[in-house]
């Protein structure tokens, strides 16, 4: 007995600190914070959506989250009212990745007016209207990696980011064979064409990084088969003297042709690229004109060294008798020297001097 009302005053004088305690703690979600699908992390700032089969965005979100996360859903059509029924002025991320979006319709983004930075990635997108993004005027970084990009919706995504003041564009794995002149808008600081298709860049396509509203663009153009060909001279010109543009720039290496791959491409010089007729240069040129002068300065070289040695021949004759004469000397006094130590009788009178 003694011993119950010993625990049940020590416990009666932890209750007050544990009230207070639990007080102190910010509640995890806030009055009509997370809807059922989704479980906000720390704060109702942060709503993460994760694989729960949704067919359009939730509407009982927190109007004060600043990043929205919804990915393994089946969106596929983003409706122009999606967000404007309820409207989240503080969102400023909006992550959509692997969730089967197809279409973007006009409006799309109405009533996110403070968004920033957009993801759409590993997404089948096949329509975008031409406004689609004309509800977000402060989006800067649009991330569209790995969207089947076609040249269908390469043209309707020109469209949608015509009016936009973009700072930062991602398009990795796209198996782009170009680079998409159409999707850089005036005032693009990055570009991502990291793992596509690009084998070079055309000079028509520098001339378009040179212009005037492009040129502190920078490039990230990583894990891209890099055909260091004739066809190459342009772009390897142009990143010897532009590397800062090129983040990874020291990272490049040549993919083809066999005796090139794996080299470091700054450390090829553009006049050693050899052009070939199957390499998109000039078809054979370089490459004969090569052969054929290097031929010639060795037949040169092989006229001037017969001619000194017909015109030397009898000094290059007196020269080999002397040596030879030389020689037989030399092997003479070898020859008498052993004869002097071989003989017995001389061996014997030094043996018998006095002295010695």
């Amino acid at each position: 007995m003694a011993r119950k009302q010993a625990r049940a005053r020590s416990s009666g004088r932890w209750l007050p600190w544990l009230g207070l305690a639990l007080l102190a703690v910010p509640p995890a979600i806030a009055p009509g914070g997370c809807p059922s699908a989704c479980y906000c992390v720390a704060t109702p700032e942060l709503v993460q959506c994760r694989y729960e089969r949704l067919e359009e965005p939730p509407k009982e979100l927190p109007v004060t989250v600043h990043n929205l996360s919804i990915a393994g859903s089946n969106l596929s059509t983003l409706h122009g009212a999606a967000f404007a029924l309820h409207p989240l002025p503080d969102l400023r991320l909006l992550r959509l990745r692997h969730d089967n979006i197809q279409v973007i319709e006009d409006m799309a983004l109405q009533g996110l007016p403070s968004l920033r930075t957009l993801d759409l990635s590993h997404n089948p997108l096949g329509s975008v209207a031409a406004g689609a993004f004309a509800g977000a005027p402060l989006l800067r970084t649009l991330q569209l990696n790995q969207v089947l990009l076609t040249t269908s919706l390469e043209e309707q995504l020109a469209l949608a980011l015509h009016n936009l003041s973009l700072r930062r564009l991602e398009l990795t794995g796209n198996s782009l064979r170009a680079l998409p002149v159409t999707l850089l808008p005036t005032g693009l600081e990055e570009l991502d064409l990291r793992n596509n298709s690009l084998q070079r860049l055309t000079a028509a396509e520098l001339q378009v990084l040179d212009a005037p509203g492009l040129r502190g663009l920078k490039l990230n153009l990583g894990a891209n088969p890099l055909s260091c060909d004739c066809a190459l001279r342009p772009f390897l010109a142009w990143l010897r003297a532009a590397t800062s543009r090129v983040p990874d720039a020291r990272s490049l290496r040549c993919a083809g042709p066999p005796p090139l791959r794996g080299a470091t491409l700054l450390r090829l010089r553009p006049e050693g690229l050899v052009c070939t007729a199957s390499e998109g240069g000039e078809p054979g040129q370089l490459e004969t004109a090569s052969y054929v002068f290097f031929g010639i300065v060795l037949a040169l070289i092989g006229i001037v060294f017969l001619m000194v040695l017909y015109l030397n021949r009898r000094g290059i004759k007196r020269w080999l008798h002397n040596l030879r004469e030389a020689c037989r000397d030399q092997m003479e006094g070898y020859h008498y020297r052993y004869e002097q130590d071989a003989d017995p009788h001389r061996t014997s009178a030094m043996d018998t001097t006095p002295g010695l």
